[in-house]
């Protein structure tokens, strides 16, 4: 259905170009291709997905080329964009000082499931999601699936507010691919806000869907909503999180960031400058992805934890979830499932306005739905690491790209001159794990660690957010905290360096418990307590 959809808006698409253009445009051309761009007085170009770039003919573009396409659309709003009655793509226009049109960029849109698999199990807990990403990456797309999954399968009341036609396509008649969703257009970029507020007092949503938030005002507006327990889709201007928090214009959607001055003995005991940045408030969305590239997506479950840790510059490793062709029919029965569930526990209480009403069992979901682990290696011996995993029957194999892996090992020795490799690991947010050696033992217990194996579950691994050795101690000194809000009195920690161990001092001392460091040499740690006083 979405293929003969596709090929009726591509019809459309074709049939306002002009005969010299048209007739260059073989069958399956655009397939791939992500838009048309049309520059007087240069030879017109398709863009496709993978980056290349074809021209169409020899003819260079003139004004009634241009003026032959406008003549067909309706008028381009405030931002200079138009489209096709029923379809999703999106025309931008090119002015010149005088106000002319000089150029005109044709993006396809396109109907494209199975973009929010592998993170439908957060798009069902009823928290609101911001989603970040560079033009083009997939973030509109991802809404719009998004929006059709929270209409259909979950009989959500959904709204969309549509600025410029995005999201469900031009006139009237909203597109079939956001299900059987509202959508309230917008005239002009500049009343988004407005459109956004009318939604919530007019039209009783459960869910908001909107696109580029991008303005300051913009930005109140989706806290407003999200106080009036409203679930809340969106994007937003911007690549990552740390983006995010640095744009005065947008930081509120994360809870806001203000400047705050330590006294001396405190600067001098967290080892920082006098001047810290702390988070003002609560997050208007509770769970942020990051958009890699269209197949891999960054996923922090925790907005405010998240930002936290980075303005306090704690190490912080989002989980990473990568888009895979067979993954809905993989696990199509426990999707079914889970979604039955939700709409069960939705009925039982659609009296509770909490966001956190449902009752979801995350890490039944982990369970139920193991993935095949794919490893990058560096300068490590590549006939050992297959030994291990062939003794250990581990279901993981050794990849030759860094950027399909799900985490990477790399030689100690390597670490600085590896530059380019851990660079891109990093920006795919990429747990790395160093050996000191290539011997058999070495590796082994590192990919043991990396896989989270141990003697009474090496066989029982699973889709899990990975860390690093500088986490895990985090997460050992959450754990003793815990362990002293229950009622434990002393409890020492496996040993640190001096730098980890500053992170869980500086971390023990704000949950209001006592840390000393005891012990030499390698085998100096941390013993918290409870500060009788």
């Amino acid at each position: 259905m979405n293929e003969v959809q596709f090929q009726t808006d591509i019809e459309k698409l074709v049939e306002i170009l002009p005969p010299k253009i048209k007739r260059n445009i073989q069958t399956g051309l655009l397939d791939d291709a992500i838009e048309i761009v049309l520059d007087i007085g240069r030879i017109p170009e398709i863009r496709l997905g993978n980056g290349n770039i074809l021209s169409l003919g020899n003819d260079t573009i003139n004004r009634e080329d241009l003026d032959f396409i406008t003549r067909q659309l309706p008028e381009f709003t405030s931002d200079n964009r138009s489209g096709i009655a029923g379809t999703l793509h999106r025309i931008s226009a090119i002015r010149n000082r005088q106000g002319k049109i000089v150029g005109l960029t044709c993006r396809i849109g396109r109907v494209i499931t199975g973009t929010i698999e592998c993170i439908k199990d957060f798009v069902i807990q009823n928290k609101s999601i911001l989603f970040l990403g560079r033009p083009g990456v997939g973030k509109t797309t991802k809404l719009r699936e998004i929006t059709r999954l929270m209409a259909d399968e979950l009989g959500k009341r959904v709204v969309v507010v549509d600025t410029s036609n995005e999201i469900a396509g031009d006139g009237d008649v909203a597109h079939p691919a956001i299900g059987k969703a509202r959508r309230m257009q917008v005239s002009q970029p500049e009343f988004q806000k407005d459109i956004m507020i009318e939604a919530v007092e007019n039209h009783t949503p459960e869910v908001i869907v909107v696109d580029e938030i991008g303005t300051e005002l913009e930005a109140q507006a989706a806290r407003t909503i999200a106080e009036r327990g409203v679930m809340l889709i969106a994007t937003a201007h911007g690549n990552t999180l740390d983006n995010l928090i640095k744009n005065p214009t947008l930081s509120d959607l994360i809870g806001g960031v203000d400047t705050v001055t330590l006294g001396d003995d405190e600067a001098k005991h967290r080892g920082c400058q006098k001047t810290v940045l702390e988070r003002q408030k609560q997050p208007t969305f509770d769970i942020v992805i990051e958009i890699i590239d269209r197949n891999t997506l960054s996923i922090y479950k925790d907005s405010a934890t998240a930002v936290d840790y980075i303005l306090r510059g704690w190490p912080i490793q989002p989980e990473i979830r990568k888009v895979d062709g067979n993954y809905k029919e993989k696990n199509k029965n426990s999707e079914v499932d889970i979604i039955k569930k939700v709409q069960e526990l939705d009925k039982k209480t659609q009296d509770v306005k909490s966001p956190l009403s449902f009752g979801f069992n995350r890490q039944q979901y982990i369970k139920d739905n193991k993935k095949h682990k794919k490893i990058y290696i560096y300068a490590v011996s590549r006939s050992i690491v297959d030994k291990i995993i062939e003794r250990l029957d581990i279901d993981a194999t050794v990849v030759r790209n860094v950027e399909e892996a799900d985490f990477v090992i790399a030689h100690k020795n390597f670490a600085r001159s590896g530059n380019k490799i851990l660079a891109t690991a990093n920006e795919y947010h990429l747990p790395v794990f160093f050996v000191r050696t290539n011997s058999m033992s070495q590796i082994q217990r590192v990919l043991k660690e990396a896989l989270n194996l141990t003697q009474e579950n090496q066989e029982v691994y699973s889709y899990k957010n990975y860390k690093d050795s500088t986490e895990l101690a985090l997460d050992e000194t959450n754990a003793a905290i815990a362990k002293l809000a229950e009622g434990a009195e002393i409890i020492e920690l496996e040993p640190q360096d001096k730098q980890t161990r500053k992170l869980q001092h500086e971390l023990v001392e704000a949950h209001g418990y006592k840390s000393i460091s005891v012990g030499e040499g390698e085998l100096r740690h941390l013993k918290i307590y409870k500060d009788e006083n």
